[in-house]
């Protein structure tokens, strides 16, 4: 079966996507963000990348499934115009608008996009207890079975230590940014444990590298978390304002949900108070459990 995917952003979301690519069974064609390419690996899977600049070389054959995974005009729009048999996921009809297939509606009902407006979305998506991967393959046809996502090989770059933290989650989303990251690396440091605050890097899989190098990781609900999670790194993340029931945590991630979660919901502005909730004595808790397991290889 060939199959094309259009997942171009976020990385994170590029990333735990990528556990498709183990149920897939046949040729995979995926279309991304140019800085996402190297990301998705194509050692041991037959899989082609291609950048969104470059989706014209992907209409060179027919799919026997097209997974479409954006809400933006532009994507949907170019998943219709591919030749398939089966399209999942986000299209645009005849008025171009975005719409999704009936199968995808366990996740594109929770979207921007929902056929229940954006409230009500919103509203279904803080009910939700259903992790990211298990509402795709159920829409697809499968069942998830805590397949593994699939990384490239990291590059090395010599940091290591105990627990790494990533205090900045980007501008999208500022209230992820937990207030206490200096606070909570006093602490550790003061128990003898090596604290890096991981550095900005050329290449992502530099950055791949660094995580790979450290015990534990702490952030919020980010890239970090989904590199960690692909690399068996145990990770503590603290979740301000996003779902953290839509995060399958492999046996490796302690959530520490703020429990004003509802009030900052998917909001995309700052509000300083979503980021001071979480204590830091909670958070070093977690973070000194987490690292007692990887010592024993418990989870690991």
């Amino acid at each position: 079966m060939s199959a094309l995917i259009i997942k171009l952003g976020a990385t994170g979301d590029v990333v735990r996507t990528s556990s498709l690519l183990r149920r897939l069974p046949g040729p995979v064609t995926w279309i991304t963000a140019p800085g996402n390419l190297s990301l998705l690996p194509t050692d041991g899977f037959e899989l082609r990348c291609l950048s969104w600049d470059d989706r014209h070389q992907a209409l060179d054959r027919d799919y026997d499934l097209v997974i479409s995974l954006e809400d933006e005009i532009d994507v949907a729009n170019f998943a219709k115009e591919t030749q398939h048999s089966r399209l999942f996921g986000a299209y645009t009809d005849d008025s171009r608008t975005v719409r999704y297939t009936e199968d995808a509606s366990g996740w594109f009902d929770l979207s921007l996009v929902s056929v229940h407006g954006r409230e009500r979305a919103d509203e279904l998506k803080l009910k939700n207890r259903r992790s990211y991967q298990d509402l795709i393959f159920e829409g697809l046809g499968y069942r998830f079975d805590g397949e593994p996502y699939c990384l490239p090989a990291a590059t090395p770059t010599g940091l290591s230590g105990d627990v790494a933290m990533a205090p900045v989650s980007g501008a999208v989303w500022p209230m992820k940014n937990w207030a206490f990251y200096p606070e909570l690396k006093d602490e550790l440091e003061q128990r003898g444990l090596s604290v890096n605050i991981l550095p900005t890097r050329p290449t992502l899989l530099e950055h791949l590298g660094d995580i790979q190098g450290h015990r534990c990781l702490v952030s919020g609900d980010s890239l970090p978390m989904h590199l960690a999670l692909g690399s068996n790194v145990p990770c503590v993340t603290i979740f301000n304002c996003t779902s953290p029931w839509e995060i399958f945590d492999y046996g490796l991630l302690r959530k520490i949900i703020s429990p004003r979660l509802g009030d900052f919901f998917y909001q995309r502005d700052l509000d300083p108070a979503a980021t001071t909730v979480v204590s830091v004595n909670e958070v070093l808790d977690a973070v000194l459990g987490q690292l007692e397991r990887s010592s024993s290889g418990e989870g690991t």
